[in-house]
C-alpha cells in the first residue's frame, strides 16, 4: 500500500480543496475555536508541563470560550522547549502521546543551544504532508511539473516537505543539498520545471550557471522557484531580480522546526503568504506591548497547533517579526496572510533609535540594478553610540563614480529608515555567496548586552 497514495483534483482545477480554502472568516473563525478547544483540553490532560503551566496561570483549558480567551494561556518559547527536553528526556514533558505513537522527529540545528526534537504521530505526519500539497497546488504545482526538492534532508522538517509534492502527483527529484554543479546538471539532464531552496541559494545558484555558460531561459525548464529560510522570498526587490535571472516565478514559503514544514506560502497571486489556518493559529503581537497590532503593523509571530498531537505547542514566541493582511486575496482564497517576514528578534538591530532588519538594507541593495544585490551590515558602537556601516557591491556593468553610488544608496537608507550609515561599494563577487542561508550582520561591539 503506498504511504501518500495520489489524491488530487483535475489539473485545471485552481483549489486543492475549495471548500476549506474558499470558506468566509467567519467559518475560519467557529473552525479554529472547535480544534482550538479539543486541542488545548489534549494538551492539558495529556502533557504534564501543560498541564503544571495551565494550573500555575490559573486557567482551565474549558474557560476558553472564544479565540480571544487564549491570551489568557502562557507563553512558551525556544528555551522551554530546550529546559523541558532535558527535564524529561529524550522528547521532554510537552510530548502528549506515548513514544509508540511517534513515527517520525525532525530537530534543530542546534546553533543556539540545545538541538529540539519535534516528534509526529503517523496522523501528524499525515495532516502535514497534505497541507504541503495544498500549498503547492495553491503555487500552480501540477502533476505534470517534474518537481526537484533542493532542501536539506538531515534531520531538516523542510526534507520531507517533498513528498506533498509527490502526493499530488508531480514526479519528484530528491536532491537535498548536492554540489550546485550536480544539480545544475540534474536540472539541465531532466529538464526540471520547479526547485525549492533559499532565497540566497536560488540567487547564487543562478549566477554560477550564467558564469558556467548556462542560459537560464533557454537551457533550463524551471518556471517555479519556492524559496524559505530567509525574509528575502517576500521583499519584492528580491524576489524580482531572482525572477529576471531565472525567468521564472517566486513563491515566498514560512515554516519552521517546531511545528512542521511550510506553514504558510504564497499563491500565484503572489500577494502574501496563505497561513495554514485548520492547523496553526496565529497571533501577531506589539514587541513593547505584547498586544495584538493593528493589521499591517510588525510584531512578533506567536503560533498555537490545532491538531498536532505528539507535541502541542501552545503559544510559541517564534521570535520572526511579521505582519499580516485578512483582506480578500484576488485568489479566491480567504485566509489571512503573511504580508511579509521582515526578520527575527535576534537580528533586530537599533541605531540611533530606529529598528532596523537586514530585509530593510535588501530591499534597497536590490531594487537598484547598478548593484550587485550582494551587501553586508556592519554594527561598530563609536563614543557609545551605535553606528551602521553598510558594504554593497557594484553591478559589474556600473562605470560611474563610486561616491556617487554610495551617496544613492545612503539617500535611499534615509528615505526607507530614516538613517544614515557609512557605506563602502565594494567591486563585484567580493562578497562571499551564500550556499544555505546568508549571514548579512557582523556585529564588532563588545559588552553590548552585558
Amino acid at each position: 500500500m503506498e504511504a501518500f497514495p495520489a489524491r488530487h483534483p483535475p489539473s485545471d482545477a485552481k483549489y486543492w480543496d475549495a471548500a476549506l480554502e474558499t470558506q468566509p472568516r467567519a467559518q475560519w473563525d467557529a473552525l479554529k475555536l472547535r480544534l482550538l478547544q479539543a486541542h488545548l483540553h489534549h494538551a492539558y490532560h495529556r502533557a504534564p508541563y501543560y498541564r503544571h503551566s495551565f494550573d500555575a496561570a490559573g486557567v482551565h483549558p474549558s474557560q476558553v470560550q472564544c479565540l480571544d480567551d487564549l491570551r489568557r494561556l502562557p507563553f512558551i518559547d525556544k528555551q522551554i522547549l530546550r529546559e523541558r527536553q532535558l527535564a524529561a528526556e529524550p522528547f521532554g514533558d510537552l510530548v502528549a502521546v506515548p513514544e509508540r505513537e511517534i513515527v517520525y522527529i525532525s530537530a534543530s540545528s542546534g546553533s543556539t543551544g540545545v538541538p529540539t526534537a519535534s516528534p509526529f504521530t503517523a496522523q501528524d505526519f499525515d495532516d502535514w504532508i497534505d497541507y504541503e500539497a495544498r500549498q503547492f497546488w495553491s503555487s500552480g504545482l501540477r502533476p505534470e511539473d517534474r518537481y526537484c526538492h533542493s532542501l536539506n534532508f538531515s534531520l531538516f522538517v523542510g526534507g520531507p516537505c517533498v513528498l506533498g509534492a509527490q502526493k499530488l502527483g508531480a514526479l519528484c527529484i530528491h536532491a537535498g543539498t548536492v554540489p550546485s554543479e550536480r544539480l545544475l546538471a540534474i536540472a539541465r539532464q531532466f529538464q526540471v520545471t520547479a526547485i525549492w531552496t533559499t532565497p540566497s541559494y536560488a540567487w547564487y545558484l543562478g549566477e554560477t550557471a550564467v558564469k558556467d555558460g548556462i542560459d537560464l531561459k533557454r537551457d533550463l525548464a524551471i518556471k517555479r522557484i519556492f524559496v524559505a529560510g530567509e525574509p528575502g522570498g517576500s521583499i519584492p526587490e528580491t524576489r524580482r531580480r531572482i525572477e529576471d535571472l531565472w525567468g521564472a516565478s517566486v513563491y515566498d514559503y514560512y515554516g519552521l522546526s517546531d511545528i512542521f514544514g511550510a506553514c504558510a506560502g504564497m499563491c500565484e497571486e503572489k500577494d502574501g503568504l496563505h497561513w495554514a489556518e485548520d492547523h496553526i493559529l496565529v497571533e501577531v503581537l506589539d514587541l513593547d506591548t505584547g498586544e495584538p497590532v493593528p493589521e499591517g503593523g510588525r510584531g512578533e509571530l506567536v503560533l498555537t497547533t490545532l491538531k498536532k498531537t505528539a507535541r502541542p505547542m501552545i503559544r510559541f514566541r517564534t521570535g520572526d517579526i511579521v505582519s499580516f493582511t485578512s483582506a480578500p486575496c484576488a485568489c479566491g482564497r480567504t485566509s489571512i496572510r503573511l504580508s511579509g517576514v521582515h526578520g527575527r528578534l535576534d537580528d533586530m538591530l537599533i541605531i540611533k533609535g530606529v529598528n532596523l532588519f537586514p530585509s530593510d538594507i535588501e530591499a534597497i541593495a536590490r531594487k537598484d540594478h547598478d548593484f550587485s544585490g550582494e551587501y553586508k551590515l556592519i554594527v561598530t558602537r563609536e563614543n557609545h553610540l551605535d553606528h551602521l556601516t553598510v558594504e554593497v557591491e557594484r553591478a559589474a556593468r556600473y562605470a560611474g563614480a563610486e561616491e556617487e553610488l554610495a551617496a544613492r544608496f545612503n539617500r535611499h537608507l534615509k528615505s526607507v529608515t530614516g538613517i544614515t550609515a557609512t557605506v563602502r561599494i565594494l567591486p563585484p563577487d567580493t562578497l562571499p555567496r551564500a550556499t544555505h542561508k546568508a549571514k548579512r550582520v557582523e556585529d564588532r561591539r563588545t559588552g553590548v548586552w552585558g
